[in-house]
């Protein structure tokens, strides 16, 4: 009887250890599947700052992906560049300019190679306030004027990026063109609050 008793013991003693393990394993393979997730294939980030309103506020939290090939309009993640003098920092800004593309800004419209672009994004409260036509929302340039370059052309591999609410972005209008290398991800979520979740 107390042979048996022991034995049954023994087996609770296995079962439990074996359970203990199964959980751990199980925790090691979610947590090294979720770094493997957000260190090579997604990236989670949080707004910080008013450049992209109103498409995006303060404290907002994004997914993005990693791997993708950006396209204009897209909305990106890229770190800042050296001559943003903010080392370290995470921008979020909005593709305007491919490789190759010719970039204006007059009277409030962007053209892109001579063609007018359609930016229904800026159709908010804060280019309303601009009723002023020598104020606009989007200051007027081009490549050559505002960015200290003689370039008429966004060169290979770099980006013209901006920020959707146009009178506070620090964008390419200052620092100028991003590198490919620079850009992290391309925002495709908003999680966070729970009451704006979109898809982008």
């Amino acid at each position: 009887m107390s042979n048996s008793k022991n034995k049954q013991n023994s087996q609770q003693e296995e079962s439990l250890g074996k359970f203990i393990l199964d959980i751990v394993v199980m925790m090691v393979v979610i947590l090294g599947g979720y770094y493997l997730l957000f260190n090579f294939v997604l990236s989670n980030d949080r707004v910080s700052g008013p450049s992209m309103q109103p498409t995006f506020e303060d404290g907002d939290r994004l997914i993005s992906v990693r791997n993708f090939e950006p396209r204009r309009d897209d909305i990106v993640i890229l770190k800042a560049p050296k001559k943003a003098n903010d080392p370290g920092a995470l921008y979020i800004k909005r593709i305007i300019g491919l490789p190759g593309d010719t970039v204006e800004s007059k009277n409030d419209q962007m053209y892109i190679n001579g063609k007018k672009m359609a930016q229904p994004f800026l159709n908010n409260s804060y280019k309303k306030k601009h009723t002023d036509p020598r104020n606009p929302y989007t200051n007027n340039f081009n490549i050559g004027s505002w960015i200290s370059t003689k370039r008429k052309h966004v060169p290979q591999g770099h980006y013209f990026v901006m920020g959707d609410h146009r009178d506070v972005s620090s964008d390419s209008r200052r620092f100028g063109f991003v590198k490919r290398s620079e850009i992290i991800g391309q925002v495709k979520l908003r999680y966070w609050p729970f009451n704006q979740i979109q898809g982008f």
